[in-house]
């Protein structure tokens, strides 16, 4: 079982208006005091701790905002880079790094988005839509541009299940048997290495499997062998997960997890090495963790409900996260979901607002916002 400690950061330094929005970003987070060490100096919560963000894209990379009047799909913003899409979950930055792959949560069709354009279907999985299931995370395959791959994480009529499907082809089973509740059936799909799937599963609305030996709820997986109809046998990481979030991969430190439960929305680590996870960071105000990017030592995690990016600096060797995160994007974009990073540095971030949120006549949306560089003092 994991254990989170009880002790909260201070909030000293806060005016009554920053400490309320400070509140809604991080939930009063907690530390796991096994990895973390006192505050010397205690950290600033004006400055956003220790993650500085980014400059912005250079304005080459993104188009002009249009002139004249905007058309019902058209939005000013010039960090929107799709739109009038259905509700959105994970989704994957193509290697030109100017256009991605985003998965329709309830249609089941990966949609190819690209600034600019008009978004341009891929593929279409058979999906069971309701409640929280559908088409919920893809990825890409190691070798996208020769073999035109992506696997994805999708519910069926039946169960939860990994599949593969190449552009306008029928998918392929990978993994199939992840049992399926009336919630709990999000999941998340990452390659560590080209040769290692990671899976992770939700608890399908059922905390004891989580904890079970006897299933594949609540467990992240370890896929060795995924071509489409082997037999492939996982091998479990972790286990104890709730309502998945997102995972991600920061290479050659470690794998992060969120996830939500009835008490709290969490940040875990687990080691490259393997060991058990551990909770660097929570929010008890349970704000909707979805997915999450890392990259040198910087997480930044989507909030549904909080309604920003959350970016953490942790600690490379322990995962300790010992200053409050930043808030990227808040209350700009709604719901945000999925996140991906592309090569150039750049959160891509996905949108709920159709099914959970007040969605504006441009949702759901794909949109981009600067990765903030890690380092700095806390003060």
């Amino acid at each position: 079982m994991i254990t989170v400690s009880k002790r909260r950061m201070p909030l000293a330094a806060l005016g009554a208006a920053a400490c309320a929005a400070l509140l809604l970003a991080t939930g009063c987070a907690r530390f796991d005091e096994s990895a973390a060490s006192p505050f010397t100096p205690e950290p600033s919560y004006e400055s956003g701790a220790d993650v500085r963000p980014e400059a912005p894209a250079p304005e080459s990379s993104t188009p002009p905002p249009p002139t004249g009047p905007l058309g019902p799909c058209e939005d000013p913003d010039p960090s929107v880079l799709a739109t009038c899409l259905d509700t959105l979950g994970g989704l994957v930055v193509l290697p030109d790094t100017q256009s991605a792959l985003v998965a329709e949560r309830r249609t089941g069709r990966i949609v190819e988005v690209r600034p600019g354009q008009e978004p341009r279907e891929f593929a279409q999985i058979p999906v069971d839509g309701s409640a929280d299931g559908g088409l919920l995370d893809i990825a890409l395959s190691p070798t996208f541009v020769e073999d035109n791959l992506v696997y994805a994480y999708v519910t069926t009529g039946s169960d939860n299940r990994v599949v593969r499907v190449a552009g306008g082809d029928s998918p392929k089973v990978v993994l199939s048997g992840i049992p399926k509740g009336s919630t709990g059936n999000r999941g998340s799909l990452e390659f560590a290495s080209p040769h290692e799937l990671l899976v992770l599963t939700g608890d399908a609305g059922n905390p004891s499997a989580a904890t079970s030996t006897d299933s594949l709820a609540g467990k992240l997986l370890r896929l060795r062998t995924f071509d489409a109809g082997s037999a492939t046998q996982p091998e479990v990481v972790a286990s104890g997960f709730g309502t998945v979030g997102g995972l991600c991969v920061d290479p050659g430190v470690a794998v992060w997890a969120t996830d939500r439960t009835s008490m709290e929305d969490r940040l875990q680590r687990v080691p490259v090495e393997g060991g058990p996870p551990t909770t660097v960071w929570t929010w008890p105000d349970r704000l909707g963790v979805g997915g999450c990017v890392a990259s040198q030592g910087v997480v930044a995690v989507s909030l549904a409900a909080g309604q920003a990016m959350s970016a953490l600096t942790a600690d490379i060797s322990t995962g300790a996260v010992t200053a409050a995160p930043a808030l990227l994007a808040q209350e700009r974009y709604g719901r945000l979901e999925g996140a991906a990073l592309s090569a150039d540095g750049q959160i891509w971030a996905s949108t709920s607002n159709k099914t959970d949120g007040e969605p504006s006549p441009t949702d759901d949306r794909v949109v981009r916002i600067p990765m903030p560089d890690g380092g700095g003092s806390a003060d």
